[in-house]
């Protein structure tokens, strides 16, 4: 069982204990982002708490810092990184105040309570004898201000031309700490006092790296968890042998987060659509792993590969593409608006495991002249097999095992060659029992877009438009009864894609009048429901468009089951 040490400590006592140790901030942690603002408000919280609740005995929590001992022996920060960075950069910034003041008692004792903070003391003189010693080390691969960071706290000088957060934060809280001291110089002792004494630090110190993340995540509703890519990052960070290599995969790994974040995407996804890639090559079809594990096996032999980076920024490329529209350059495929159609669809799907079988194709035919012709044939496959098998069995276990055979096979034979009879009649009536599930938004938007007049691609926001509305007054209906309306309200053939701003100007109007904002439409469906021959909506006519759905649907899912 993993061991924890958890005890309250003060500001002054949690870094005056790190004597020849010292926290690390690892290269996987993300780069200091507190800003003066934040800083501000830090100040002026230990101000009012000083001159208030200080007086009366109160304590001034701040929170958690998470660490665990590496092997090394050093505290290295899961947690809180920004709060212990940014009060390093407090402290340092009273020690310089009190270097430029005229010794006396209060000022040589306090000096003797703030450096043990940010050095280490020699046992004997109990004197600070080399400033370089500090208690703190920040080794964050994509940060290029480390060395500012530990210059500051070693020479208490920062540059007024800076525009780094460590020099500004810093210079901040040296102004604060002139102007406080000039006003109230014994106040402003008695603030430095509280900050070491009264400020509360609830330090959870563990024995693994994964216990000190477990916690974090568990603790920190309110933050960022470390992602499993920013472990990745710092392992491949720590495999790049010469500076030159550790500054072009920094600069890398910038664009790699920029075009992940222009593709709606994160760096995990990329990583974990990834290893259905390695998985497909290696024949593997077992269950899935998580993440962090199947990339920590074999002491990170995976990310280790010359092949590693270039793959997954083609990845990241190509996720950017499909779900934003813009094309890498000077890639050899391209992606066709009947390729976008389909992937529109399979977005709606209800999970995510279309993505590997689709990431597979992608890594094999990149380079292939026909990549969009068959890029088609496995998407509609795809829609196929996974809309029926989810109206047949809707859950996410039922098409695991044929998503993994489906990625060998891709990989393989450039197929994707999956196990189903889709028998008709049954069929039929399972479909028209999903027409409230979760799928329903996807099928009719496939509906939508098996249209032959439908060219253009339908917004993302689009509505499901109730023709027969959901509110509705009897008597404009011909004597349907409440029961009536309940039973074919739901039905297929009473649902309509429907852009989104023409949904709410048709309203819960009588058809006859709804027909007229149909027209307004660029969506095939709802411009032919413009051009209806009645007036009326009835049972009749919901009946007959549920049965044109149902054959265009069935027939299009046996053409496309291989």
């Amino acid at each position: 069982m993993p061991e924890l040490h958890v005890s309250k400590k003060s500001v002054g006592k949690l870094f005056s204990e790190m004597q020849n140790r010292k926290f690390i901030i690892p290269d996987y942690q993300r780069p200091y982002k507190w800003n003066i603002e934040k800083c501000e408000t830090l100040w002026n919280d230990i101000e009012d708490f000083s001159q208030t609740d200080a007086k009366i005995g109160s304590d001034y929590f701040l929170g958690t810092i998470v660490s665990y001992l590496n092997e090394e022996r050093y505290h290295e920060i899961i947690d809180g990184q920004q709060r212990i960075t940014s009060f390093m950069l407090l402290l340092r910034a009273f020690y310089s105040k009190l270097e430029s003041m005229i010794e006396d008692d209060d000022v040589i004792g306090l000096k003797n309570q703030l450096a043990p903070c940010i050095w280490d003391i020699n046992p004997i003189s109990q004197r600070v004898s080399n400033k370089n010693k500090i208690h703190i080390q920040s080794l964050v691969a994509t940060e290029e201000d480390n060395d500012t960071f530990h210059r500051i706290l070693e020479t208490g000088n920062a540059s007024e031309l800076a525009f780094d957060n460590y020099s500004l934060n810093y210079l901040f809280f040296k102004k604060k700490c002139d102007e406080y001291a000039t006003k109230l110089p014994m106040q402003w002792k008695e603030l430095c006092v509280t900050i070491l004494q009264k400020c509360i630090i609830l330090p959870i110190e563990c024995d693994a790296q994964d216990t000190a993340l477990t916690i974090f995540s568990t603790l920190n509703d309110r933050g960022l968890p470390l992602a499993d890519s920013d472990i990745f990052k710092a392992q491949i960070y720590r495999n790049c042998e010469t500076e030159i290599e550790r500054r072009e995969f920094t600069s890398i790994w910038k664009e790699l987060t920029q075009i992940c974040k222009q593709g709606q995407l994160s760096i995990d996804d990329v990583f974990r659509y990834y290893t259905h890639v390695l998985r497909a090559r290696s024949n593997d079809k077992s269950k899935e792993v998580g993440l962090r594990k199947f990339y920590a096996e074999e002491k990170y032999k995976r990310l280790k590969s010359s092949n590693l980076i270039p793959e997954i920024m083609s990845l990241a490329n190509f996720w950017r593409y499909a779900n934003t529209g813009i094309e890498p350059e000077d890639s050899l495929y391209t992606i066709s608006q009947e390729a976008f159609k389909y992937l529109h669809c399979l977005n709606c799907y209800p999970n995510e495991f279309w993505k590997y079988a689709t990431t597979v194709f992608f890594m094999r035919n990149q380079n292939s002249e026909k990549f969009d012709i068959t890029f088609i044939r496995i998407l509609k496959n795809l829609i196929s097999f996974l809309f029926a098998k989810f109206i047949e069995a809707p859950t996410v276990n039922a098409i695991k095992d044929d998503i993994y055979a489906s990625c060998i096979s891709i990989n393989n034979q450039n197929d994707l060659q999956v196990r189903f009879t889709l028998n008709k009649d049954v069929f039929e009536t399972q479909l028209s029992a999903y027409s409230s599930s979760k799928i329903s938004r996807a099928l009719l938007l496939l509906d939508a877009y098996l249209h032959s007049d439908q060219t253009e691609l339908i917004a993302n926001n689009f509505d499901i438009e109730h023709i027969f509305p959901k509110k509705w007054q009897e008597a404009n209906y011909n004597g349907w009864s409440v029961e009536d309306a309940a039973s074919f309200l739901d039905k297929f053939g009473n649902k309509v894609v429907i852009e989104k701003k023409l949904n709410i100007q048709a309203g819960n109007g009588y058809f006859g009048s709804k027909k007229k904002r149909y027209a307004g439409s660029k969506i095939a469906n709802l411009i032919d429901l413009s051009n209806y021959h009645k007036n009326d909506w009835l049972k009749d006519d919901i009946e007959i468009r549920e049965n044109e759905f149902r054959e265009r649907i069935i027939n299009f899912f046996k053409e496309n089951i291989n």
